[in-house]
């Protein structure tokens, strides 16, 4: 295992802790951490793309920052929302859903290499989007094997479309935030998590998971 893969890992486990207590202990506690999330995503957001926009295109900055603000609102609110109305163990296994899809992207990654798959991001392969696919099933097979939880998720058809969706959602916003650090010629959106940068390198799939989630369940679709 490679120093860089252990320090992913190391921060992945560190994060997921601080996720798990924040909505273990209560409501107030993950609000305000999520708040910080937020907020701390918003000053990276801001960060990787003034050097592009403030410099080139200050018109179209107001809209970038506008942009960022807008959707890690509806991430906040999409957070809030699942913690109260689905409850906290759905919550937890989103969460765990994303963090198994970025993993398993880096690990097929590197590991097999391979073709790239797109020019937007020139080290994601179409290997690490299919390792991203199969490792997000982890917690389903987890899940469907044990008893001591309140949710149960079955292996079926439709969770396991279910657990693919939320690994598409997370590749996606890992895609986004590329395309913004390549454009800003910016290698991470900050430097405060080893083997990640910034808090947005790492939380960049949840972003995007967490409000498809919400309107999944929303219309009831899943």
């Amino acid at each position: 295992m490679s120093n860089e893969l252990k320090k992913r890992i190391i921060t992945s486990v560190f994060l997921f802790a601080i996720l798990f207590l924040s909505i273990s202990i209560n409501k107030v506690i993950f609000t305000f951490t999520i708040f910080i999330a937020s907020a701390v995503c918003f000053h990276e957001w801001n960060d990787i793309n003034i050097p592009y926009f403030f410099k080139k295109k200050k018109k179209v900055m107001l809209f970038i920052q506008l942009l960022g603000l807008v959707y890690l609102f509806i991430f906040f609110i999409s957070s809030l929302a699942i913690y109260n109305s689905i409850g906290e163990f759905f919550l937890i296994f989103i969460l765990f859903v994303c963090a198994c899809s970025d993993i398993g992207g880096y690990i097929f990654g590197r590991s097999i290499g391979g073709k790239k798959l797109t020019k937007i991001s020139p080290n994601k392969t179409i290997a690490g989007s299919i390792g991203s696919f199969i490792l997000s099933l982890v917690p389903l097979l987890l899940l469907n094997f044990q008893s001591y939880f309140v949710l149960n998720f079955n292996l079926s058809l439709k969770n396991i479309l279910f657990c693919l969706i939320i690994s598409l959602c997370c590749q996606l916003g890992d895609l986004t935030i590329s395309y913004f650090k390549r454009l800003n010629k910016v290698k991470n959106t900050g430097n405060i998590l080893p083997g990640h940068g910034g808090l947005l390198d790492r939380i960049d799939g949840i972003i995007f998971a967490l409000p498809v989630t919400y309107i999944l369940k929303l219309l009831q679709i899943f």
